[in-house]
Formats: C-alpha cells, structure tokens, sequence
C-alpha cells in the first residue's frame, strides 16, 4: 500500500469520468492506497473548472491527502527546472512542482503524460 500523488491530467480524467479514471483510483483506494494531491493540482483544476462542477470538484480534492509546497519543495523545483534547461529541456513551472513535492515527501507521481516527468529520482506509478 502506498500514497500515490495524482498529476492534474488525472484528476481532470477522473472528475470527467474519462479513461477510467474514477474507478481505477477507486480501486486504488479499496486496496489500501491514500491518494494525494498538492497546491499545484489545485490551483490547475480550478482556473479550467466550470461553475457547475464546483461542489463535486470540491468534495473530490478535499478527500485527498494534501502535501504543501514548502520553501524546500519550491527550490528543488527551480532546481530541477534549470538543471533540465541546461541539458536543452524545458519543464513547465506546474510539471516541476509537481515533481518536486513527489521527490520531496518520497511519494510515487500516478501520471500519464511520462515525457513532462524526465527527472530519474522520481518515482512514476504506471497507468493503465
């Protein structure tokens, strides 16, 4: 069993009951899983939200363990955004958060969008 921090493209997929989602992640959680997510997910998913998905889209995030994105957290995303920059690729801000809160609280990132996430010390959950 283990905590899984879902990328934003997830948790649209899931609150559009899209590719499966919901019941894949339900399933994670009947087998034990805690499902996470971070400021980034939630500021992401609100700024495309719909004024009538809010109260679902609402209840969906606030079940979620929720992991900050503490001064630490935020250099090691600036880190990680110029280090793959000098290398020639660029990583969106949002994607290098994302991946520095999994790395940081040693968390697997539940994605399926694998090429945003190129940095070798973060753990990836395979989608189906």
């Amino acid at each position: 069993m283990a905590t899984l921090l879902l990328d934003t493209s997830v948790i649209i997929d899931a609150i559009n009951e899209k590719k499966n989602r919901r019941q894949f992640l339900r399933g994670l959680v009947e087998h034990g899983n805690v499902l996470a997510c971070c400021a980034i997910n939630v500021t992401e998913i609100y700024a495309g939200m719909r004024p009538k998905e809010e109260a679902q889209t609402t209840n969906f995030l606030t079940s979620l363990n929720f992991y900050p994105i503490t001064f630490s957290v935020a250099r090691l995303a600036g880190e990680l955004k110029r280090d793959f920059s000098k290398k020639g690729a660029t990583l969106s801000a949002t994607d290098s958060l994302i991946a520095a809160v999994a790395i940081e609280y040693q968390i697997p990132l539940l994605t399926d969008n694998v090429k945003d996430f190129p940095m070798k010390n973060l753990e990836l959950y395979p989608l189906p």
